[in-house]
Formats: C-alpha cells, sequence, structure tokens
C-alpha cells in the first residue's frame, strides 16, 4: 500500500493529469481506481483495465507514457508497483493473472488528446448513449470539438447524415482501426525516434582519438515480447 509520501506525491502528479473522458464499468472500475494513482505517480498513465475470464481470470492493464509509449522495461516496473497495492486492496475475489501492456497501434482512445493526436485515422465507436440513433459509429476521425470528436462515416446511407459530431464522454468504447496509414505512420514515428536517440547517443559518447568509438549502450527493441511470464503476475509489451 502506498505511503504518506507516495500518496501526497500523486496527490502533487493528479493536479494536472488529463482525465480518461471513457472508462470501464463494474469491477474493472474498482481496479481502475485503485490503480490509478499509483500509475500516474510513477510517471504513466492509465489507459484502460479489462478483466477476462478466459483461461481463468484476467486483469490487463493497459498503460502508456505521457508521449504515449511503454518499453518493456516500463511495463515491468509497473508490475512490481502495483502488484503489492492490489494484493493489499484485494478487488478481485478469485485468483488471477495480471499483465501489463502498451496500447499497441489499433489502441484505444480514452482522452480527448487521443482523439487530437489521431486526427485523420480510422476509427471504430461503441456509444453508451446513443446518437444520431445508433450506437456503432466507424469512419474517419476529423477532429475535436469541445468535449465532442467529430467523425466522417464511412457506412453512411444515402440518406443518412455521413458527417457526426459525438460527446467522447457518452462513448463506451472508441479505438483505432488498423490501417496502411496508421502503420506507416507510426514506422515513421519510430524512425524519428530512433534517429534522435541515436543523435543523442553520439552527442554523450563522442569519437574518441583515431577513430574509436565510446562503448554505447544497446536499448532493448521496443517490439519485444517477453518469455511466459508467472502463474500469476505477468508482464507483457503488447496492445491487442
Amino acid at each position: 500500500m502506498p505511503n504518506d509520501f507516495q500518496m501526497n506525491m500523486t496527490i502533487e502528479t493528479n493536479r494536472d493529469a488529463e482525465p480518461r473522458l471513457i472508462a470501464e464499468p463494474g469491477l474493472a472500475a474498482r481496479v481502475a481506481a485503485i490503480v490509478e494513482p499509483v500509475i500516474e505517480g510513477m510517471g504513466f498513465r492509465l489507459v484502460r483495465v479489462r478483466i477476462s475470464g478466459a483461461e481463468g481470470c484476467t486483469v490487463q492493464i493497459m498503460a502508456e507514457r505521457p508521449d504515449g509509449t511503454l518499453t518493456i522495461e516500463d511495463c515491468e516496473e509497473l508490475s512490481r508497483g502495483l502488484s503489492p497495492v492490489l494484493d493489499v486492496a484485494d478487488p478481485v475475489d478469485r485468483a488471477y493473472r495480471l499483465e501489463i501492456s502498451s496500447p499497441g497501434m489499433d489502441r484505444p482512445l480514452v482522452r480527448k488528446s487521443d482523439f487530437e493526436r489521431h486526427t485523420g485515422h480510422q476509427v471504430r465507436i461503441e456509444m453508451s448513449v446513443a446518437a444520431e440513433g445508433r450506437k456503432r459509429f466507424r469512419g474517419t476521425l476529423t477532429g475535436v470539438e469541445g468535449e465532442s470528436a467529430r467523425v466522417l462515416r464511412d457506412d453512411a446511407k444515402p440518406d443518412e447524415k455521413p458527417d457526426v459530431l459525438l460527446p467522447i464522454e457518452d462513448m463506451a468504447e472508441a479505438k483505432l482501426v488498423l490501417t496502411d496509414a496508421l502503420i506507416a505512420e507510426v514506422l515513421r514515428r519510430g524512425k524519428a525516434e530512433a534517429r534522435e536517440a541515436l543523435e543523442a547517443m553520439n552527442e554523450n559518447n563522442p569519437r574518441e582519438p583515431h577513430g574509436k568509438k565510446s562503448p554505447a549502450n544497446h536499448a532493448r527493441p521496443r517490439n519485444f515480447r517477453p518469455a511466459g511470464g508467472k502463474s500469476r503476475r505477468a508482464a507483457q509489451h503488447e496492445g491487442e
């Protein structure tokens, strides 16, 4: 359980934290209420909690850094930080396997900034409150207006309005659709980040005399998948 110092640090961190506008119901919501302050206190953001009964009970906690990334080392750090908190709070009344995962390419959108950042990409949205007489939408995310997302539907019939404005807080789920354009953008972003990391490494490790280079640390690739986890606690780095 976090001590007083950790709780104070978390409260200070949460003052400027961007809230999730799309949250989970029921037991997953109770787990989220327990883990979210701890996750933010560690410098990460909660994306989603999902509880599955397939092959035993699995509690999946999806998280990321503020820039949208999450390494396998981050997953392991979060697993170590959250396991004792969940053991003490004990919100799940049966044995379960804890998974920490990154959002992945076809990630859930839960914050206003998620919708802003991925404008121009295909989305699939399930509404908890019907809009325009329906609950399911699929199309291109064209922008954000206030607390609503504008979507150009790709399945609109001739007599239906193709351009819709959907309140984000009325959504049960919003998720990117994996397309060639999305994959290309993620790859471009990954190459840019790798180039920046290499430039920073070269600045910190300048060439030595006679053309020799200082030793460089090699980071584990971001899409590294660990071996099978423990029977109850596990960390993974992958989306759905």
